[in-house]
């Protein structure tokens, strides 16, 4: 089984700071480095490194080389296209305990146009898996003709934007969605309330709801599993859930109880967050076993 990764492709500016900068603070910052990201390079190096047959779309620009030698250096299948247009990039403060902020530009992540996507789509099938974001335009587009080509979908509703609430959310298999992202959809702000509002509304759709420290969630119509995250010494957050979102689709592509799944990215995004960066900090499966 085959596994689509539609999504973004960022050039991640990284300041690793002591603390994060206020309204009218100048501070320096303590290391500056340029990583590959994007929320869908991350999730499809994760998925290959996870060891799924994976795909990746997306748009990048002349000055996003790097990108696109880090996909086909960790085994992903590209179907990427060239444009004139800036790379997407992320400007991304680091603080001491690894927690982050992000502030995102577009670029080429938002010139996806219907074409392009029905070209990358028309290689695609039945029973195909595809990983989406909300980094790119015209994601509703997508879900559509995945949904009408009976494709397994899986949404990460990140970053949320309140379009999203109008996205055809009720056609995808697997709603991903963390504390902010589930708070905003379902109006609510206790998680018990935020699931069940969530499953109200998309009766069809199987949520998976990462918590951070507090482990993650993962309710069907059948099973309700809690996942208790890892102990460590987290140094960066950075791609720590789309690390979780690869290795999840991982266990549930091979077969695995949803609890095994669950644990299965547990660990795996328990390592990344040991690790500085997006991508580089991703682990082997060899390593998550």
């Amino acid at each position: 089984m085959r596994v689509l990764c539609f999504g973004s492709a960022n050039l991640d500016h990284v300041y690793k700071v002591n603390h994060f900068t206020v309204p009218g603070e100048t501070q320096g910052c303590l290391e500056y480095t340029v990583k590959c990201g994007g929320k869908g390079v991350n999730q499809a190096i994760a998925m290959s490194l996870a060891g799924n047959e994976t795909y990746f779309a997306g748009i990048i620009g002349n000055d996003g080389t790097l990108l696109k030698d880090a996909l086909v250096g960790k085994n992903v299948n590209i179907y990427l296209k060239i444009s004139n247009k800036p790379t997407g990039h992320a400007i991304i403060e680091v603080d001491q305990s690894g927690q982050n902020h992000i502030l995102l530009y577009g670029g080429t992540n938002k010139e996806i146009d219907f074409e392009y996507i029905d070209e990358v789509l028309s290689h695609f099938s039945t029973g195909d898996v595809v990983v989406l974001q909300n980094e790119i335009n015209n994601v509703p587009y997508i879900i559509d003709r995945c949904y009408e080509k009976e494709m397994k979908i899986f949404f990460n509703a990140a970053p949320y934007d309140e379009s999203i609430q109008n996205y055809p959310i009720e056609k995808v298999t697997w709603l991903v969605v963390n504390e902010t992202e589930s708070a905003a959809l379902s109006g609510e702000e206790n998680y018990e309330k935020m699931l069940q509002v969530l499953k109200q509304k998309y009766p069809h759709t199987n949520i998976l709801f990462t918590m951070g420290k507090d482990g993650s969630r993962v309710l069907t119509n059948n099973e309700d599993v809690k996942v208790e995250a890892m102990k460590v010494n987290a140094i960066d957050t950075t791609g720590a859930g789309d690390t979780y979102i690869g290795y999840f689709v991982k266990g549930i592509l091979e077969g695995f109880s949803l609890v095994e799944s669950a644990n299965l990215a547990t660990k795996a995004s328990a390592i990344a967050v040991t690790r500085f960066g997006a991508v580089d900090s991703i682990p082997s499966y060899d390593e998550v076993k």
